[in-house]
């Protein structure tokens, strides 16, 4: 991956560790520096995502080509219950449809303490990763406009909101990665991770094996219980 051109603003990517963020990081630092941001909310596998996150930032080809990260936190404890599926962390079943999984208002908080993040330190561009298809009220590009002006009124703080797969499946973007050298071996797509790697058994898991499928790429991930083929 090229080292990115000096003088050009850096971009805050949100980053969870999962495939989808870790290309889209790639992808951004190809081209200038790169704020990565993870938002603690207190869902059930954010310790698993962040020691993946620390893993994947210390490797090619991203270890020395962007800043720090920037953990923050935001808890929604207060929201989801502690009964709330993403709280003890057990979702739904392996072929359940997006609409089983979604967390009310997930992007809001996440854009939220990002754009105040990119207040303090000066920068523009917020990136997030969501892939065509995505059912959800807060991943539309209606809503990432009407986020970046909120944001941006209430801030006195110009910024933007872009979503570069917003166009793109998982299989795309996969081969994307390939090109960039990501090592998908870590990135974590799980909503009940054991022993720090993939359950096999959720909805993501299945998302993420199909997609290698359809990408024509064998799967590197290794799965607890093995998907069904």
């Amino acid at each position: 991956m090229p080292s990115a051109p000096s003088g050009v603003p850096p971009t805050a990517v949100l980053l969870s560790g999962g495939l989808d963020s870790a290309v889209l990081l790639a992808r951004e630092a190809a081209h200038q520096a790169v704020q990565p941001v993870y938002v603690s909310v207190g869902l059930a596998w954010e310790d698993d995502e962040l020691a993946i996150v620390d893993r994947l930032l210390a490797a090619p080809p991203l270890a020395g080509r962007v800043k720090a990260l920037a953990r923050l936190a935001f808890s929604m404890r207060d929201v989801y219950t502690s009964s709330h599926w993403a709280v003890q962390g057990t979702p739904p079943a392996y072929d359940t449809p997006d609409e089983d999984v979604y967390l009310a208002g997930r992007n809001i908080v996440l854009l939220a303490k990002a754009g105040v993040l990119c207040a303090q330190l000066g920068l523009h561009r917020i990136v997030i990763g969501p892939l065509a298809g995505n059912p959800f009220p807060d991943a539309t590009p209606d809503f990432f406009a009407s986020m970046a002006r909120t944001l941006s009124l209430g801030l006195a703080h110009p910024l933007t909101i872009d979503a570069p797969f917003a166009d793109r499946h998982k299989s795309d973007v996969i081969l994307i990665g390939r090109e960039l050298g990501v090592p998908f071996d870590l990135t974590l797509s799980c909503m009940s991770p054991e022993g720090g790697g993939h359950c096999g058994r959720c909805s993501k898991c299945r998302e993420r094996h199909d997609a290698f499928h359809e990408a024509g790429l064998p799967d590197p991930t290794i799965y607890a219980t093995p998907p069904p083929r």
